[in-house]
């Protein structure tokens, strides 16, 4: 189809007095429709009156000597405030109507008020974003822009596409334009409100740098006063301003001020690690010769701690020579911890300038010589193929991955092993792929669970039966280290909930059983984050001799809507009321003790009561939402912990939530807020918090690598959500402060009341869904 469109532009009060018209005809054949013409008109800006209007036409003239109106709009060229509109205005077609130019015109293009949803805020946004209004944060615009296609997917299905519109892109300037009237009071100062109005003014030079501040900062570091710098102290008041700097948590922006303090004295801070990141954050990369020196001084820096070196991968470092030493730092990391921390830099290999980084090379040359990290690293690298944004990128890294693994040879001789372990690696995906085929199998059965169960096990006999015996051993992809043989049809079962996950027993080949749950149509992305933060969390509470009896159980996201989950023998908080009433009583079950407090072992009682307050804490920093007592599950040793993680950094479907879920019966367990042992389980909490927050920096460094995933609560606003993480863990106070704030809080969550009444309300619609 071919269309036309003309328009005219009328100035003054009267109701029709155009002063130049523009004629023009375009052809598009897409849809929607692009004719991406400059069209200039007559007017001039200067001839303008505060009413001028831009009229126009869109005119269908596909159909020979016949011309259809379309539709048409009116754009006011002025804005409420006298300032000319500048860049793209999204106008509303008034179905087959003219444009029409009258003042009160009766084809407005602007959408009325009352019309207006989420996507017109957003376009609105988008304009001035396009004008340089707006910050450009390349990562964070990517994630919005892909946000706003959905938005508009939504908006076009309500509207069901019934109205049509059409985009003016109008010439922007480096400063608003506005009206004056011309006269005698051309000169005269507006007159003062009577009243208190906030009046926002935009500037245009900020976020642009001053070239006579950027003068005096390059003199002020030129690289001839090296040999100067080399021999400056720093006073005992600037002394005591850089160690305030270096205590600033990773997040925290330096000063202008603070980057040429640290700059200054860059050669005195040379056997201070802590300063080294501080210092590269300092330095002008966009300065050959200081970007040269820095490096040189990196190099004989002293040795950072490996928290540091994750800092250095982050995106706020883009140079390529401190990316690189980050690695050398990551290199004396021994196995067990670069395991810890693999999901993390698996991540942040999107901030690499290249396909083949050094961490890249770094990252397979360990996994090779490692088959539980090979594991791992290959899951994690698959997940991330289905990211258009970073597929090509992480489609060469696993090439590159693949290439070694099937060149590892023992004592030099080609065997194949690592043709054989990779194929064992390749094995884990088949096995998920048939797992999948049987969730759509069984979804598809209709009536009971139960007649679903039965299809389960029907199947897993019958046309699948080559699950219950592999022909070959396959390592469990949740924990390498065991091998799988089969599935046991007989203690196979489905959980009754709405994706209807599996609970699977494997044979292991030492004879054992181990259980685990398949999820299909689920991110479990987000809940590995959590479940590898807690076992991070539990392995640094251990380092210092505090064992709180955790249960970091295994979580693994085989593709961004599928994974599985280690399943721990347990009953819900919910289940164990139900069924024996208080939580003491179930536990008489598993341990009596006449002798014991309650009539159960101490052994028992202080597992539950430090397993209590490692979750409180934990659960607190990550700021863990929608916690009901069916997500707190109970072991039969005591330990208590926490399940499905859907909601982190704050978020949290229910009003007001207590800073942590510490229900009455919890502490009725413990023998009420006046018991030894409550007094313990507060103890414990104390201490946990104030270790933990000793590992603040590394805890903030893997989110900040985490800020590019597509985690659904980190990818909305990963700057608020770690600054919301740092907020927990409270670095204003000291040791004796933290203590007296984390008591309050726990004193908070136990006489909160209303999270209570939405707990009674959460059971009521258990029991009648």
């Amino acid at each position: 189809m071919r269309y036309q469109s003309s328009g005219n532009i009328s100035c003054g009060s009267s109701r029709r007095g155009p002063t130049g018209s523009f004629q023009f005809r375009l052809a598009a054949i897409e849809k929607p429709c692009r004719w991406n013409e400059l069209v200039t008109l007559s007017a001039k800006y200067r001839d303008l009156t505060a009413n001028a209007q831009l009229a126009l036409t869109v005119w269908d003239v596909s159909r020979p000597r016949q011309e259809v109106a379309v539709g048409g709009a009116t754009l006011r060229l002025f804005n409420s405030k006298k300032q000319l509109k500048t860049g793209k205005q999204k106008l509303r077609l008034w179905r087959g109507c003219v444009g029409d130019g009258a003042i009160a015109t009766s084809t407005p293009g602007k959408v009325p008020k009352t019309e207006r949803g989420e996507l017109e805020r957003l376009e609105k946004l988008l304009n001035k974003y396009e004008r340089g209004q707006l910050e450009h944060i390349p990562w964070l615009d990517k994630l919005t822009m892909k946000a706003m296609e959905l938005v508009k997917e939504e908006e076009s299905k309500r509207s069901g596409g019934t109205h049509l519109h059409l985009i003016v892109d109008l010439r922007t300037f480096e400063h608003p334009v506005a009206f004056q009237e011309l006269g005698a009071h051309l000169l005269m100062q507006s007159p003062i409100s009577p009243c208190n109005e906030l009046v926002v003014v935009w500037d245009p030079e900020v976020g642009r740098q001053n070239p006579c501040e950027n003068k005096q900062l390059k003199l002020a570091r030129s690289v001839t006063r090296g040999m100067i710098d080399r021999d400056m102290k720093p006073s005992a008041n600037e002394r005591k301003e850089i160690q305030k700097i270096l205590k600033y948590p990773p997040t925290r922006n330096l000063s202008g001020e603070e980057r040429q303090l640290l700059w200054k004295f860059r050669f005195s801070l040379m056997s201070e690690r802590r300063a080294l990141t501080k210092f590269l954050r300092c330095v002008d990369w966009s300065d050959a010769q200081e970007a040269k020196q820095a490096v040189d001084l990196m190099r004989r820096w002293a040795k950072i701690d490996i928290a540091d070196a994750l800092e250095l991968l982050s995106p706020l470092f883009e140079s390529e020579e401190v990316r690189a030493y980050a690695v050398t730092v990551l290199e004396r990391a021994e196995d067990e911890e670069l395991h810890c921390y693999l999901l993390q830099l698996v991540q942040a290999l999107r901030f690499e300038r290249s396909d083949k980084s050094r961490l890249a090379f770094f990252l397979v040359l360990r996994a090779v010589q490692n088959f539980d990290l090979a594991s791992f690293l290959r899951w994690y690298i698959t997940v991330e193929l289905s990211d258009p944004s970073y597929a090509k990128r992480f489609y060469s890294i696993y090439e590159i991955f693949e290439d070694s693994m099937m060149k590892i040879t023992v004592n030099g001789r080609e065997d194949c092993v690592g043709e054989k372990m990779w194929q064992s690696l390749v094995r884990q995906t088949e096995l998920t792929a048939q797992l999948c085929t049987i969730m759509r199998d069984v979804k598809n059965v209709r009536g009971s669970t139960q007649k679903k169960i039965d299809k389960l096990r029907q199947l897993l006999s019958g046309l699948l039966s080559e699950l219950t015996y592999f022909d070959e051993p396959i390592p469990l992809p949740l924990d390498p280290t065991i091998l799988i043989t089969g599935i046991i049809p007989g203690e196979s079962s489905i959980f009754k909930s709405a994706l209807h996950p599996l609970r699977l027993t494997f044979r292991t080949g030492g004879g054992a059983k181990c259980k685990v749950i398949f999820k299909k149509g689920d991110d479990l992305r987000q809940d590995q984050l959590v479940v590898q933060l807690v076992s991070l969390m539990d392995r640094l509470l251990k380092s210092v001799n505090l064992d709180l009896h955790l249960t970091p159980y295994r979580v693994l996201a085989t593709a961004q809507d599928e994974g599985l989950v280690e399943f721990i023998p347990s009953k819900s908080l919910a289940q164990v009321l139900s069924e024996h009433k208080t939580i003491v009583g179930y536990l008489q079950q598993f341990h009596p003790d006449e002798a014991g407090p309650f009539g159960i072992s101490a052994t028992c009682l202080e597992t539950f009561v430090k397993s209590c307050a490692g979750y409180c804490v934990i659960m607190y920093i990550l700021g863990v939402g929608d916690r009901h007592l069916d997500n707190l599950l109970l072991r039969d040793d005591g330990r208590l912990f926490h399940v499905d993680f859907g909601f982190i950094l704050g978020r949290d479907p229910k009003p007001f939530p207590p800073p942590m879920k510490l229900c009455k019966e919890m502490v009725e367990a413990m023998g009420g807020a006046e018991s030894q042992h409550y007094g313990r389980f507060k103890s414990y909490c104390c201490e946990a918090y104030n270790i933990l927050r000793k590992s603040s920096n590394l805890i903030l460094n893997l989110f900040h690598l985490m800020a590019g995933a597509n985690i659904p609560d980190i990818a909305s606003d990963p700057e608020k959500g770690i600054l919301k993480l740092q907020e927990k863990f409270r670095l204003d106070l000291d040791d004796e402060e933290a203590v007296q704030f984390f008591q309050s809080l726990i004193n908070d969550s136990v006489s909160a009341l209303f999270p209570q009444m939405v707990e009674t309300i959460h059971r009521w619609a258990q029991y009648w869904r």
